[in-house]
C-alpha cells in the first residue's frame, strides 16, 4: 500500500521507488491493481514525459491481462499523437508490443496503424527501431494493414546503408551505422512478398550494397565490428533467401557464405552453413552451393564443433542431386562410422532417404543400405528396413540382386538383427532366384538363417518363422527339415505366445494343406501402394516444424529429380507408418481443427473480396480440370493435394440450396502464417450463384487442419464454375495455389420418378430443336453398365428402369431447381459396345440447362 501511495507523490524519486516496487513484486491478480491502474492513468494523462516513461514501463514489466484491457485502448494514441516526446513514443511502441505479445485480442487494430507506419519516417532512429519491432510482430498477423511500410522499410533502410559511418553519430556502432535498425527493417521486409518493380530495385541496391561491404577490409581489428557487420549480412542474405527471385543476388550471397565456411569463428561457420541449406533449395542458387562441397565434405572430417557437423550434413543432404548423390551418400556414410551418436539416427535416415531418391541403379540402393545397416545398424530405425523390402518388392529388376547380396551378408560371423530381418524378409520372397547356384542352394540358405535364429529377439524370430513357412512352398526338398524346426519343443512349447501359435499354425498348414493351397496362401507379396515414403515421414518430424527439410523438400521439385515423378516413394510395411494422406478423404479423423482465432481485420464476406489485381492470383493448378470432372458426379474426396497442401470437400444439396465443408490440411510441420483462403466469380458467375463463407484463422499448425463453410444458393443456371485461390506463407516462401471448385449446375437436380407413358409423353412436349443437345462422343472409361448407372444417379437425376425400350440404354429425368425457376430435364444415353461410344441426348426446357448438363456428363463416360 505505501508502494502505491509513492505512485502519487510528484517527486521522481519517490514515484520511481513505488513503479519499481510494483513492477517487480505486485502480483498481477492483487486487489491493489485498480489503485495501481488509476495512478497509471493519471501519469499517462499528464504528459510529463518522464512520469509518463515510468507508467509505460510499468505496464510493460507486469503486462498483465487486466492491464492490457486497461491500456491497449491509450497507448496507441500516446504513440501516434504529434506532440508526443522522442522518448515517450520509444517506451509506448515497445509497451504496445508487449501486451500484443500477452493478449493480442485486446489490442484493437483501427486507425492508428497507418499513422504508425509513417513512424518508420522519424526524425529519431530510437522511435524507428522501436516503431520497426512493433510494426514486424504486428504485420506478421496482419500483412494487409501494414504493407504500405514495405516501401518506407526500404527508403529508411536505403538511407542507413548508404550512409557514412559519421553520418548518424549516436546510432554507428563500432563503424557499422545503425546495425540493429538496420537488421530490425531486413525481418520487417521477410514478413512481405518481393515488392513492386520501382521498390524492388531500390532495395536490389540496398542488397548489393551490403554484400559489397561485406568484401571490404575490415575499419577496425574488434570482434564487435566484425559482429555488427555480420549481423546485418546475414539477414540480409536471409531476405535474398526469402524472395528468392534475383538469381544474381542468390549466386552472390552463396559465394559470401562460401568465404564463411573456412572462418576460424565457428558460429560464423554454423551460421553461413545453416544459412547455404536454405539456398540449395532455390533452384537459382542450387548449382551455386554445389560447387562447395569439398569445402562442406572437409568440414565433417575436420570440424571440432558437434553442432557445425551436424549442420554440415544437413547441408550435404540438402545440396544432393542426381550429379553428386553417390559422392555424397560415400561421405556420409564414412563419417557414419566415426558420428557423434547424437546425431546417427538422423544421418542414417538422410543416406536412406537420398540413396532412395537418386538411386538410378537400384543394385547401388540396396548396397548402400546393406552397407548403413553394418555400419550403424542400432541406429537403424524399422522404417528404414521396411524401406528397402517395400522398394525390392516393387522393382522387379533388383530382386535377384538383393537375394544373392543378403545371402553374401548374412555370411558375417556377427550380423546386426536388422540385416537378419532383411535377409529372412527377402530370401522368403526371393530365395528362389539364386537358388539354382550350389553355393546358395535351398538348404543352404535355411541353414544360414537358422544359424541366427537363437541369437534374435522375438519379433526377429517371428519373421523368420513366415521365412521358413515360405521356404516350405519355394523348395519342397527341405520340407521335412523344416518340420523338424517347427515340431520341436523349443517352437512348440515356446513360453511366447506369438512364437507359439505360429509354430503351431505353420506346422499345421505345411501337413494338412495340398501344393495348390500353400502356394496360393504363400504366394508372393503384391507390390506396395505408393504413398508418402515413412522414412521421410520420420525425418520431417524428427527435425522438429523449424527443419529446412520441408522446405527443401516442397521446392526442389524442380527438374524432377525424384525417382517415378514427384511423390518420392512406395508405401511402408510397418502398421506404424505414415498413413496415406488420402485414406481419411476428409480428415474427419484426423487432428481436430485449429482453434479459430478472432477473423482477420479484412472483414466481411470472402466472397465480396474479389481481386483487383489479376496477377494476385495463381493460374489454376496442375490437374485442376481433372479433379474438377470427378466430383461432378460425387460429393465428397480430396480435390486437391500436394506436398504442403490438403483440401479435402465435403457436400450437400437440397432443392436450389446447398452447403460445402471445405477442409485444409497442412501436411507439413510448419505453420502455415497468413493463409487466406478466397473465392473468385465472374460478374456474369456471380449474378446467378450466390456464394457466402467466413474467413479462416490465418495460421495452420503442422498436421493441423481448418475447416471452411461455403453456403450456396443457385439464383439461375449458370456455366461456369467459381475458383477457389489460397494464398499463404510457409517456412519463408509464398505460396500460391488455384482451384475450381466443384459448384455445378446439376447439384441442383432432385430426381423425378416416372412411367415409361409419361416420359415419352414429356419427351414429345420438348421436341423444339433447342430444346434439345445431342452428343455422340468415343468412350474414355470401359463401358461398365453398373458404374455407368452410378454415375447418372450420382448426377442427380433418377434413372428409371424399364422406360426405354432398348433395355441397354440409360434414360434419366430430374428437376433443376433455381430461386427464379424450376426446369425439368430428361436425358438418355445410349452405348454402342461395338464401337466404343455413346450417344447422350438432353431435352429440357431451356437450351443453356440442356448445353451445360449435356457439356458435364458426356466429360463422365
Amino acid at each position: 500500500m505505501e508502494a502505491v501511495n509513492l505512485l502519487s507523490s510528484n517527486r521522481y524519486t519517490e514515484k520511481q521507488i513505488g513503479y519499481l516496487f510494483i513492477s517487480v513484486l505486485v502480483n498481477s491478480n492483487s486487489e491493489l491493481i485498480r489503485l495501481i491502474n488509476n495512478a497509471i492513468k493519471n501519469d499517462l494523462a499528464s504528459r510529463n514525459p518522464t512520469f509518463m516513461g515510468l507508467a509505460l514501463h510499468c505496464i510493460a514489466n507486469v503486462g498483465s491481462r487486466e492491464m492490457a484491457e486497461a491500456f491497449a485502448g491509450e497507448i496507441p494514441k500516446i504513440l501516434v499523437a504529434g506532440d508526443t516526446m522522442d522518448s515517450v513514443k520509444q517506451s509506448a511502441a515497445l509497451c504496445l508490443l508487449r501486451l500484443y505479445r500477452t493478449s493480442p485480442d485486446l489490442v484493437p487494430m483501427g486507425d492508428w496503424t497507418s499513422r504508425v507506419v509513417h513512424l518508420l519516417n522519424d526524425q529519431h532512429l530510437g522511435v524507428v527501431t522501436a516503431a520497426t519491432s512493433l510494426i514486424t510482430t504486428l504485420a506478421q498477423k496482419n500483412p494487409e494493414e501494414f504493407k504500405t511500410s514495405v516501401s518506407l522499410a526500404v527508403s529508411r533502410l536505403s538511407r542507413i546503408v548508404t550512409s557514412a559511418s559519421t553520418d548518424l553519430q549516436d546510432y554507428t556502432y563500432y563503424f557499422v551505422p545503425a546495425p540493429w535498425l538496420s537488421v530490425k527493417l531486413l525481418r520487417l521486409l521477410q514478413c512481405y512478398p518481393p515488392p513492386d518493380p520501382a521498390v524492388r530495385g531500390r532495395l536490389t541496391e540496398c542488397l548489393e550494397t551490403i554484400l559489397n561491404k561485406a568484401q571490404e577490409p575490415p575499419k577496425s581489428k574488434k570482434v564487435q565490428h566484425s559482429n555488427a557487420k555480420n549481423a546485418v549480412l546475414f539477414e540480409a542474405i536471409s531476405l535474398i533467401i526469402h524472395h528468392d527471385s534475383e538469381p544474381n543476388l542468390l549466386v552472390r550471397a552463396c559465394n559470401q557464405l562460401g568465404q564463411f565456411l573456412q572462418h576460424r569463428e565457428t558460429n560464423l561457420r554454423y551460421l553461413a552453413l545453416e544459412s547455404m541449406c536454405t539456398l540449395a533449395s532455390s533452384e537459382f542458387s542450387h548449382e551455386a552451393v554445389k560447387t562447395h562441397i569439398e569445402t562442406v565434405t572437409n568440414a565433417l572430417k575436420t570440424e571440432r564443433d558437434v553442432s557445425v557437423r551436424q549442420r554440415a550434413v544437413d547441408l550435404l543432404y540438402a545440396m544432393c542431386d542426381r550429379s553428386n548423390a553417390q559422392q555424397i551418400v560415400a561421405e556420409m556414410l564414412s563419417y557414419l562410422e566415426t558420428a557423434d551418436y547424437s546425431i546417427r539416427e538422423e544421418i542414417v535416415l538422410k543416406v536412406a532417404i537420398l540413396a532412395e531418391k537418386y538411386a538410378v541403379d537400384y543394385t547401388w540402393y540396396v548396397d548402400t543400405i546393406l552397407n548403413l545397416i553394418r555400419i550403424a545398424g542400432d541406429y537403424v530405425s524399422e522404417e528404414v528396413w521396411y524401406r528397402v523390402i517395400q522398394i525390392v518388392i516393387n522393382r522387379d529388376d533388383v530382386q535377384g540382386y538383393a537375394a544373392k547380396t543378403v545371402f553374401e551378408a548374412l555370411q558375417a560371423p556377427a550380423c546386426h538383427e536388422n540385416l537378419v530381418k532383411v535377409g529372412g524378409y527377402i530370401l522368403g520372397e526371393f530365395g528362389n532366384l539364386i537358388a539354382g547356384d550350389p553355393r546358395s542352394s535351398p538348404l543352404i540358405q535355411f541353414n544360414l538363417l537358422h544359424s541366427k535364429f537363437h541369437l534374435c529377439s522375438v519379433p526377429t524370430r517371428a519373421l523368420l518363422l513366415s521365412t521358413y513357412i515360405k521356404f516350405v512352398n519355394l523348395f519342397p526338398e527341405v520340407k521335412t527339415t523344416i518340420q523338424d524346426v517347427l515340431r520341436s519343443d523349443s517352437q512348440l512349447k515356446n513360453a511366447d505366445v506369438e512364437l507359439q501359435q505360429r509354430a503351431v499354425e505353420y506346422l499345421r498348414l505345411s501337413t494338412v494343406a495340398s501344393t495348390d493351397i500353400l502356394a496360393t496362401v504363400l504366394e508372393e507379396m503384391p507390390p506396395f501402394p505408393e504413398r508418402e515414403s515413412s522414412i521421410l515421414a520420420k525425418l520431417k518430424k524428427k527435425k522438429g516444424p523449424s527443419t529446412v527439410t520441408d522446405l527443401e523438400e516442397a521446392k526442389r521439385e524442380r527438374s524432377a529429380d525424384i525417382n517415378g515423378g514427384p511423390e518420392p516413394a512406395p508405401a511402408s510395411a510397418s502398421a506404424t507408418s505414415t498413413p496415406s494422406p488420402s485414406a481419411d478423404l476428409l480428415g474427419l479423423g484426423a487432428a481436430p481443427p485449429a482453434p479459430v482465432g478472432p477473423p482477420p481485420s479484412s472483414g466481411g464476406l470472402l466472397v465480396d473480396v474479389f481481386s483487383d489485381s489479376p496477377s494476385a492470383v495463381a493460374p489454376l493448378a496442375p490437374g485442376s480440370e481433372d479433379n474438377f470432372a470427378r466430383f461432378v458426379c460425387k460429393n465428397n474426396g480430396v480435390l486437391f493435394e500436394n506436398q504442403l497442401l490438403q483440401i479435402g470437400l465435403k457436400s450437400e444439396f437440397r432443392q436450389n440450396l446447398g452447403r460445402m465443408f471445405i477442409f485444409y490440411g497442412n501436411k507439413t510441420s510448419t505453420q502455415f502464417l497468413s493463409f487466406t483462403p478466397t473465392l473468385i466469380c465472374s460478374d456474369d458467375l456471380r449474378a446467378n450463384l450466390s456464394l457466402q463463407t467466413k474467413p479462416v484463422d490465418p495460421t495452420v499448425d503442422g498436421g493441423a487442419q481448418v475447416q471452411q463453410v461455403v453456403n450456396i444458393e443457385c439464383v439461375s443456371d449458370f456455366t461456369e464454375a467459381p475458383v477457389l485461390n489460397i494464398q499463404f506463407r510457409y517456412g519463408g516462401t509464398f505460396q500460391n495455389v488455384s482451384v475450381k471448385l466443384p459448384i455445378t449446375l446439376n447439384k441442383f437436380f432432385q430426381p423425378t420418378e416416372m412411367a415409361s407413358q409419361d416420359f415419352f409423353q414429356r419427351w414429345k412436349q420438348l421436341s423444339n430443336p433447342q430444346q434439345e443437345v445431342q452428343n455422340i462422343f468415343k468412350a474414355k472409361h470401359p463401358m461398365d453398365t453398373e458404374i455407368t448407372k452410378a454415375k447418372i444417379i450420382g448426377f442427380g437425376s433418377a434413372l428409371l428402369e424399364e422406360v426405354d425400350p432398348n433395355p441397354a440404354n440409360f434414360v434419366g429425368a430430374g428437376i433443376i431447381h433455381t430461386k427464379t425457376t424450376q426446369i425439368g430435364c430428361l436425358l438418355r444415353l445410349e452405348p454402342n459396345l461395338q464401337a466404343q461410344m455413346y450417344r447422350l441426348t438432353l431435352r429440357t426446357s431451356k437450351e443453356t440447362v440442356s448445353q451445360r448438363l449435356c457439356e458435364l456428363l458426356s466429360e463422365q463416360f
